[in-house]
C-alpha cells in the first residue's frame, strides 16, 4: 500500500476498479508523497489535500453505488497551471496572474474530471510558459529530480518533475515550442505532443488567442509508460464545443506501410554522439519489429517551419506582449523577448498574413514526406539536457540554446503530433529520441513508441538526487 505512487496510472487504474485499493488510498499515497519530494523539486505549486480527498472519495462512491467512473477513475493528474481550474488562479508562471481565479474549468480539465480522475495539484511553469527552463518570480524554480544541475525542461518543467519523481503517474502540459516533448526529454519520461484539434483547449480567464498560438498550441500527457500516455490522451481528448479547432476524429487509423524515415542530423544540426546512439539503437529495435527504416540525409525543412513559427506569435501585437514582459520583470521572460525584440520589430504589418501562405507551403511538404514515410525518427534537441537557466548566462548560450531546439520549435507551426520516448541516462542525464507522424496518427506514434520502450529500462519513478 505504501509504494502505490511508484504504479503507473494503468496499474492504479486497474487495482481501484477492482477494489484492490480505494481512490481514497491512492490519493493519501500521492500526497505523501508530495511532501516527501516536493519541498526539493518545487514541481507543485498549489494543491489542497482536502480538496484531493474529497475528489478521491466521490469516486469511491460512485463505485460503491455501482456506477462507473470513468477509465481514469482515482488516478491521479498534475494539472499546468496555465489551464482554467475552478478555485484555482490561472498564473502562468505571472506574478500578474496571482489573482486570476477560474470559474470554469478549460475542456481538457474537465475531460479529466469526466474520465474520473482525480486532480491532484498545480504544476510550476516559466514565466509566460515561454522557455525550456521552469522558473518564474511567483513560484520560484523546479529542479530536475536526475540532477538539480539540469533543466527539468520546460514549459511543462513541473509536470515532468512531478511525474518522473513520483507524486503523480500523469502529468497535463502544453506544446507551442516544444513544452511537452522537451520536458518529457530532461525528465526521462515520454511527452505527446498531439495534432492540433486532437485535444480541446479554451480558457475562459484569458482573451481569444492570437492566430499563431491558436494554430500551434496544444494540450497533452506527460507519463512514465506509453500505455499511460494511451489512457490519458483518450480521455482528454473527448469533445468540447468551446474549442473550435476541435475535430471529431478517430484515435485509431486505418493501416499504413510500416515504413520510418531516420534523419539523425535534420538540416544540418549539430547532434551530441550519444544523442545519435540512441537514435541508432531506436531504428534497429524498430527494424527487428517488421519496421521498413530507411537513413535519409534529410527531411523538409524545420528551419523554415521555425521561421514560421517565430514570425507567427512575434507577428501578432508583439509590443502588447513585450510590454506585460517588462511589467512582469522576470529575467527569463526578458531574455527571450530581448532576444527575438529586433527582429519582431523589423516584421511588416502584414507579416501574418504573409506568414499563412508559407505556412501552408512547407505543412504540405512535411505531409508529402509523412506520406512516404508515416514515421519520422529524428532527434529530440542536438543536446543532452542543457545545465539548468543556461539560457540566462549569455546571448551566445540563448542562441545556442535556441539552434539545440531546431525540431521544438518547428514542428507546433504545422500542427503535426510529435512523441518524445526517453530510451535511458548518460550518466545523470536522460535522453530519448523524437518520433513525428501524420495529422491525426497519434496512435502510429504510440505503436511506436511501445516497441521502443520495450527495448529500454522501464521507468521507475524516482528519488531525487538532492545536490
Amino acid at each position: 500500500m505504501s509504494a502505490l505512487w511508484r504504479l503507473t496510472a494503468t496499474d492504479l487504474a486497474r487495482k481501484i476498479r477492482s477494489r484492490e485499493v480505494s481512490a481514497r488510498d491512492v490519493a493519501k499515497d500521492a500526497l505523501a508523497r508530495i511532501d516527501a519530494v516536493n519541498p526539493w523539486l518545487n514541481a507543485i505549486v498549489e494543491h489542497r489535500p482536502d480538496d484531493v480527498l474529497a475528489q478521491a472519495d466521490a469516486i469511491d462512491a460512485e463505485f460503491a453505488a455501482g456506477r462507473d467512473p470513468g477509465p481514469l477513475a482515482g488516478v491521479p493528474v498534475t494539472i499546468k497551471c496555465l489551464a482554467d481550474q475552478v478555485g484555482y488562479a490561472t498564473t502562468n508562471g505571472l506574478q500578474l496572474q496571482k489573482n486570476l481565479i477560474a470559474s470554469t474549468d478549460s475542456p481538457v480539465v474537465a475531460n479529466l474530471r469526466k474520465a474520473g480522475a482525480v486532480l491532484l495539484g498545480r504544476t510550476n511553469t516559466p514565466a509566460f510558459s515561454l522557455r525550456w527552463f521552469t522558473s518564474n518570480l511567483l513560484h520560484g524554480t523546479t529542479k530536475n529530480p536526475h540532477d538539480p544541475g539540469l533543466t527539468p525542461g520546460g514549459s511543462s518543467g513541473g509536470a515532468a518533475s512531478a511525474v518522473a519523481s513520483g507524486m503523480g503517474p500523469i502529468g497535463h502540459g502544453t506544446d507551442i515550442g516544444g513544452s511537452i516533448r522537451y520536458p518529457a526529454y530532461a525528465c526521462g519520461i515520454h511527452g505527446l505532443r498531439p495534432s492540433l484539434g486532437r485535444i480541446p483547449a479554451w480558457n475562459q480567464t484569458g482573451a481569444e488567442r492570437g492566430i499563431g498560438p491558436q494554430l500551434m498550441a496544444v494540450s497533452g500527457p506527460l507519463a512514465r509508460s506509453i500505455a499511460d500516455l494511451r489512457l490519458s490522451f483518450a480521455a482528454m481528448a473527448q469533445p468540447d464545443p468551446r474549442d473550435v479547432w476541435y475535430i471529431p476524429t478517430p484515435l485509431t487509423g486505418p493501416a499504413v506501410a510500416r515504413k520510418v524515415a531516420l534523419c539523425l542530423r535534420p538540416n544540418g544540426m549539430e547532434v551530441a554522439p550519444e544523442i545519435i546512439t540512441a537514435l541508432k539503437a531506436a531504428a534497429k529495435t524498430l527494424e527487428a519489429a517488421g519496421y521498413i527504416v530507411d537513413e535519409v540525409a534529410d527531411t523538409p525543412s524545420f528551419r523554415d517551419a521555425t521561421d514560421i513559427q517565430l514570425k507567427l506569435w512575434l507577428g501578432d501585437n508583439f509590443q502588447a506582449f513585450a510590454e506585460a514582459v517588462e511589467r512582469e520583470g522576470d529575467p527569463g521572460a526578458l531574455m527571450v523577448m530581448r532576444g527575438v525584440r529586433d527582429m519582431a520589430q523589423s516584421l511588416p504589418p502584414d507579416i501574418v498574413a504573409k506568414t499563412l501562405v508559407a505556412r501552408a507551403t512547407i505543412t504540405r511538404e512535411f505531409q508529402l514526406f509523412l506520406t512516404e514515410y508515416p514515421l519520422l525518427l529524428v532527434p529530440v534537441s542536438g543536446r543532452l539536457p542543457f545545465a539548468d537557466q543556461e539560457d540566462l548566462r549569455s546571448e551566445d548560450a540563448f542562441r545556442s540554446v535556441l539552434e539545440a531546439q531546431l525540431i521544438q520549435t518547428g514542428l507546433p507551426a504545422m500542427s503535426l503530433p510529435g512523441l518524445v520516448v526517453s530510451t535511458g541516462k548518460i550518466c545523470t542525464a536522460p535522453v530519448g529520441v523524437q518520433l513525428i507522424g501524420q495529422r491525426w496518427r497519434e496512435d502510429l506514434l504510440l505503436e511506436a513508441g511501445e516497441i521502443i520502450e520495450a527495448a529500454n529500462p522501464k521507468i521507475e519513478a524516482i528519488d531525487p538526487l538532492r545536490g
